[in-house]
């Protein structure tokens, strides 16, 4: 209705393309402009100048050495991986005759130029990058130095993008997908990783636990040795002191008469504690004898 009454609004973010009997005339702004079409003015179509963002997956090859044991190395040589990227890109308003002829269907175009790598442009710049670099590194490489891969593709898209009224605003690399064998073979190899890891330190609990152990034991000892020395040397102090105290206080006897007595009767006192538990295990015996009878 408004290129019917001779006016055209334009929304914000956006601007339109005016042409004159078919040709390229002019850019026109957000706002509303004077269309009289009955004089051969048009608008051809409108070109968003909003910032816009376009996934792209490519698959190319890298080195992937995993090691298995300390003797034993598994690679794979160009093993296939998907590097998933993410693009924004942008028209430009002084290059939007480039961005709306150059590009029939933007999204569509830049879609075959990324699946097919057909007419050069983004696609060509794209894999170029990927595959020139990638294949060099090997997995965990490529992981870690994708802000660097993502930053040289930046570079490499806006030269080519350029040249269609595009400007690219940033790329990131978001996501770096080994193939299914090289996955299965990377969580087994770091399953067996953290196996053996917890290995070693189930090994190293053992080893302290052992040590502490034998430094207990070592220790019980040395305290037990410790202890029953005192307890004969306290023996000895005591039989020292009664035999100077009985040659003291009897007279005419000698050293050797009062120690022969003191032994006969330790010999006596033992005696009557191995009859003491002799004693004691006969009755425990015959009560568990009367008990069993019993039930």
């Amino acid at each position: 209705m408004g290129q019917a009454l001779g006016c055209y609004q334009v929304e914000e973010s956006n601007v339109a393309i005016k042409e004159y009997f078919g040709k390229f005339e002019e850019i026109l702004e957000p706002g509303c402009h004077c269309l009289p079409w009955c004089l051969g003015y048009r608008i051809a179509g409108e070109l968003s100048l909003r910032v816009q963002q376009l996934e792209v997956r490519c698959e190319t090859k890298t080195k992937v050495e995993c090691f298995l044991s300390s003797i034993c190395t598994v690679s794979w040589d160009h093993a296939f991986v998907t590097v998933v990227a993410s693009v924004q890109y942008q028209a430009l308003a002084d290059k939007a005759s480039d961005a709306f002829y150059r590009l029939s269907n933007t999204r569509g175009q830049i879609q075959s130029y990324v699946f097919d790598g057909r007419w050069g442009g983004f696609s060509a710049s794209f894999v170029h990058v990927i595959r020139a670099s990638v294949p060099k590194l090997e997995l965990d490489a490529v992981l870690e130095q994708k802000n660097d891969i993502a930053k040289s593709v930046e570079e490499e898209l806006e030269k080519a993008m350029s040249t269609y009224g595009y400007q690219i605003v940033q790329t990131l690399i978001v996501d770096i997908e080994p193939d299914t064998n090289v996955k299965r073979a990377m969580n087994e190899i770091n399953a067996a990783a953290r196996l053996r890891v917890a290995a070693n330190e189930k090994g190293e609990a053992e080893k302290i636990l052992q040590i502490k152990k034998a430094e207990g034991e070592a220790e019980s000892k040395y305290l037990s040795g410790l202890g029953m020395a005192r307890q004969r040397r306290a023996i000895v102090d005591g039989l020292r002191d009664g035999v100077l105290a009985f040659s003291e206080n009897v007279t005419g006897t000698r050293t050797k008469d009062v120690m022969e007595m003191v032994l006969m009767t330790q010999y006596f006192d033992t005696v009557k504690d191995i009859a003491t538990q002799v004693r004691d295990g006969l009755l425990q015996g015959n009560a568990s004898q009367n008990l069993i009878q019993e039930l």
